[in-house]
């Protein structure tokens, strides 16, 4: 059952091979959805402080039927923190909202602050100012492991060549339509874990016709498929749902898709509009 299964970080820790989304899922419900997805055997929940749901996320973690060191949790340092003081006053403030003496996982929200994300300034010396704080917070014992999101190979590039400590995840869009191959092989062959947010492209993909009669074939949901595509990659899906019976069924993925469909896949037309979710940045 994959929400027993796990992948192995770059320094030996264990993050479950899925997890559950919470972008989008308000504060105060937050904890319920976190209450249930452990119910269901979830074992990793990913936030970030951009959520504006940390609170109820910590509370979800600390009042479930499972003790703290068996769920895996991830938030994210703020795209707009490029300072140093900065990112250590936002790693305590995560910490003090979740109410929790550590955090599994803590990565760079983005490479670049929300209203210039995709400019040209790839706010290098700000990241490693960031990631110098989220060293010391990893080698202090406050966070697990460390990573980074939405980088690209030249921002992930700029932390290797100035770290201590190596980066452990990229979280970026990948999904049926939209797989960056070579960044997803470029992170692997660095030992970065690849994680996939919004593996069912923030709904779109359910609308896919392709994607529909493939998913007939193997008997499964649109989702399931999209989430099971994004594994055979090596990729660590986080499908984001607050609906018990969404997790249940996002946890199904008993099946393999073959070869010959996996290649049909990576080659299908890029998804042009997200609809709301095309609006950048979409957090709340």
């Amino acid at each position: 059952m994959i929400l027993e299964e796990t992948f192995t970080l770059a320094n030996g820790v264990l993050i479950p091979k899925l997890g559950l989304g919470t972008w989008f899922i308000k504060d105060d419900k937050a904890a319920d959805a976190v209450r249930e997805a452990v119910k269901l055997g979830y074992r990793h929940v990913d936030t970030a402080q951009a959520y504006g749901n940390e609170a109820g996320v910590g509370e979800g973690v600390r009042s479930s039927a499972v003790p703290r060191d068996e769920i895996f949790l991830t938030t994210k340092l703020d795209a707009g923190v490029k300072t140093y003081d900065k990112a250590v006053a936002s790693i305590d403030s995560s910490l003090q909202t979740l109410g929790l003496d550590y955090i599994d996982l803590m990565i760079i929200h983005s490479p670049q602050p929300w209203k210039e994300f995709g400019g040209d300034d790839r706010y290098f010396a700000g990241n490693l100012e960031a990631w110098k704080a989220l060293e010391e917070a990893y080698e202090a014992g406050k966070l697990k492991a460390i990573g980074l999101s939405n980088f690209q190979q030249q921002d992930v590039d700029n932390i290797l060549q100035n770290c201590n400590v190596k980066p452990m995840v990229n979280q970026i869009l990948a999904h049926i339509s939209n797989t960056p191959l070579e960044l997803i092989q470029y992170c692997q062959q660095q030992d970065i874990l690849v994680e996939a947010y919004s593996p069912i492209g923030h709904g779109e993909l359910l609308k896919n016709d392709q994607i529909t009669t493939m998913a007939e074939k193997y008997q499964v949901s649109v989702p399931q498929l999209c989430i099971r595509y994004t594994l055979q990659l090596g990729l660590l899906p986080l499908p984001k749902t607050a609906n018990p019976e969404h997790m249940k069924s996002n946890a199904e993925l008993d099946f393999e898709i073959s070869d010959a469909d996996m290649e049909s896949l990576k080659q299908m037309e890029p998804i042009k509009d997200y609809g709301e979710a095309s609006k950048w940045p979409v957090f709340k």
